[in-house]
C-alpha cells in the first residue's frame, strides 16, 4: 500500500500538470503523514541535509553561472568561428563543425539545453544560409547539444554521483571517451549524408585565419583544461574546479573578451586603463573592484538567469530526494532487489529492463528528477549484479540524452523549436532520424563497459566528489 499510494500520488500530480518538484514533496509528504512514524521536522531536516550534506551538489550553481556568462560573453561564437575554420572546407563541414562546436561548448558548460541555445542560435542560421536543409540543421543541432550532460563537466554527472554518492571525478573521467565517441558518429553520419546529398563545403580559410580563430577562441578553450585538466591531476574535486570555472568565465566574459560588462567594447588599451582606475579607485583592489562591474545590467541578468536557473535545480533535487527518502525508509529499493535477484535475472537482462525504463521515464520527466528517483532503486541492484557503478551511471546518461529528444518533455526540443521558430511536430520530425544514431550508441555503451571504464581504471583514481 505504501508503494502503491507514493507512486500513484506522484503520478496522479503529474497528470495535473503540477511542477515535477511539487509533486514529488507532495506524494513524500502525504505518504510519511499516513504510512510513516516519522514526523514533519523529519521533512524540513531532510530538506536541509539535502542541499548542505551533498558537498557535490555545490558545483551544479557554479556550473551554471560559468556557462550563463560564456554564452553571453561571446565565447561560443569564438568556438563556432575556430570549428568553422578547422573542418568547414569538408564536404558536410559547417554540420560538423557544429557538433565539434557543441562538444567544445559541452566541455566548459555541463548542460544539454544550454548547449543548443547557444551553438543553435548561430550555426542553424548559418547553415541554412549556405545551402543545407533547414532541418538537416536543426535535427543535427538538437542531437549535438545532448553532448552537453555526457561530455564532462555534466550536471546531470553530478546529480546521480549525489544520489548514489559515487565519485563525480571518475563519473568525469568515464564520460569523457563516449561524449568523444559520440560526437565522431555523429559526424561520420554527417560526411556520409553530405556525400550523398552533396551538401556543400567552404573553402579552406588558411593557416593564418585559423591561428587567429584558434587564438581567439582560446580564453573558452582554457576552461577546457582548467577544469577537466585539475580534476583529471587531482588537483581539484569537481566542486572546487566548478568555482574557479565560474570565476574564470566571469574575467574572460567581463574582461578578456569584454562582451558584457562595463568594458564592452572597450580596446584593450583603453580597457586596461579604464579598470586599472576602477582598481585605484577601491582600496580592496579586485575584491571591491568586481562587484562594482557586477552592477552593469548585462551581467546583473547573466547572474539573475543563472541564480533563476540553479534554484529550479536545486528545489527539484531537495524534493527528490526526500523523496528518495521515502523510498529508503520503506525499504523498496532492497525489496525490488531482492526480488529481481530472485528471478534468477542475468546482468544483461536487467540492463535491457534498466534502458526500457529510463527511456520511458525519460518522455515524460526532467532527468534531474528521474536520476534522483530510479539512481536509489537501480543502483543496489546493479552492484549485487556485479554491474559497476560508474558504468551505471553512463547508461542514465546516455538514456537522459535521448529524454532530452523525446517528447513531450524533451528539452532540446522546445530549445530547438524556439531558435527556428517551428511547430514542436516539424523539430520533432527533423531530429528523428538522428535519434536511431544515439539508440545505437546506447546499446554499445550498455554491453561494452570497458568505453565508460577504461579511464578510471587506467589512471587508477579513487577521488572523492
Amino acid at each position: 500500500m505504501t508503494i502503491a499510494t507514493l507512486f500513484l500520488v506522484l503520478f496522479i500530480c503529474m497528470l495535473l500538470g503540477m511542477p515535477i518538484a511539487i509533486a514529488l514533496g507532495f506524494s513524500s509528504v502525504l505518504t510519511i503523514l499516513i504510512y510513516s512514524n516519522d514526523s514533519l521536522a523529519s521533512v524540513a531536516l531532510k530538506f536541509f541535509e539535502a542541499t548542505s550534506e551533498h558537498y557535490t551538489l555545490l558545483a551544479i550553481p557554479f556550473f551554471i553561472l560559468s556557462s550563463a556568462f560564456l554564452s553571453t560573453g561571446g565565447v561560443a561564437r569564438r568556438m563556432i568561428n575556430f570549428a568553422m575554420d578547422s573542418i568547414g572546407h569538408i564536404r558536410g563541414g559547417l554540420a560538423m563543425a557544429s557538433v565539434l562546436a557543441c562538444m567544445l561548448f559541452a566541455a566548459v558548460s555541463g548542460s544539454s539545453p544550454a548547449t543548443v541555445a547557444a551553438i543553435g542560435s548561430i550555426v542553424i542560421a548559418g547553415m541554412v544560409r549556405a545551402g543545407y536543409p533547414e532541418k538537416y540543421a536543426a535535427g543535427v543541432i538538437a542531437n549535438a547539444g545532448t553532448l552537453g550532460i555526457l561530455i564532462p563537466p555534466s550536471i546531470v554527472m553530478l546529480v546521480y554521483a549525489a544520489a548514489t554518492e559515487v565519485s563525480a571525478a571518475r563519473l568525469f573521467m568515464a564520460g569523457l571517451i563516449p561524449g568523444l565517441m559520440m560526437g565522431g558518429i555523429l559526424m561520420i553520419a554527417i560526411y556520409i549524408l553530405a556525400r550523398i546529398k552533396k551538401l556543400p563545403s567552404r573553402p579552406f580559410p588558411g593557416i593564418g585565419q585559423l591561428s587567429r580563430s584558434g587564438i581567439k577562441a582560446l580564453g573558452g578553450l582554457m576552461l577546457i583544461f582548467i577544469v577537466l585538466g585539475s580534476i583529471y591531476g587531482g588537483v581539484a574535486s569537481p566542486t572546487e574546479a566548478a568555482a574557479v570555472a565560474a570565476v574564470y568565465a566571469f574575467l574572460v566574459a567581463i574582461v578578456g573578451y569584454r562582451d558584457i560588462g562595463p568594458l564592452k567594447g572597450v580596446p584593450w588599451r583603453k580597457a586596461g586603463e579604464s579598470f586599472s582606475r576602477t582598481l585605484g579607485r577601491n582600496i580592496g583592489g579586485i575584491a571591491l573592484a568586481l562587484p562594482r562591474a557586477s552592477t552593469d545590467e548585462e551581467v546583473r541578468k547573466v547572474l539573475l538567469d543563472a541564480a533563476k536557473v540553479s534554484l529550479m535545480l536545486l528545489f527539484i533535487i531537495a524534493n527528490a530526494m526526500l523523496f528518495a527518502h521515502v523510498l529508503t525508509t520503506e525499504r523498496i529499493p532492497h525489496a525490488i532487489a531482492e526480488a529481481i535477484i530472485q528471478w534468477g535475472l542475468p546482468a544483461w537482462g536487467f540492463l535491457i529492463i534498466v534502458n526500457i525504463l529510463l527511456l520511458m521515464a525519460g518522455n515524460f520527466m526532467e532527468p534531474t528528477a528521474i536520476l534522483l528517483i530510479l539512481a536509489p532503486i537501480l543502483f543496489p541492484i546493479a552492484t549485487q549484479l556485479g554491474i559497476d557503478p560508474i558504468h551505471l551511471g553512463i547508461i542514465m546518461v546516455v538514456n537522459m540524452e535521448i529524454g532530452m529528444l523525446t517528447p513531450p518533455v524533451g528539452l532540446n526540443l522546445f530549445v530547438t523549436a524556439g531558435i527556428t521558430n517551428r511547430g514542436i511536430g516539424w523539430v520533432i520530425g527533423a531530429a528523428a532520424p538522428w535519434l536511431a544514431l544515439l539508440l545505437l550508441f546506447l546499446l554499445l555503451i550498455t554491453y561494452v563497459p570497458q568505453i565508460s571504464l577504461v579511464l578510471p581504471e587506467y589512471f587508477g583514481y579513487s577521488g572523492g566528489g
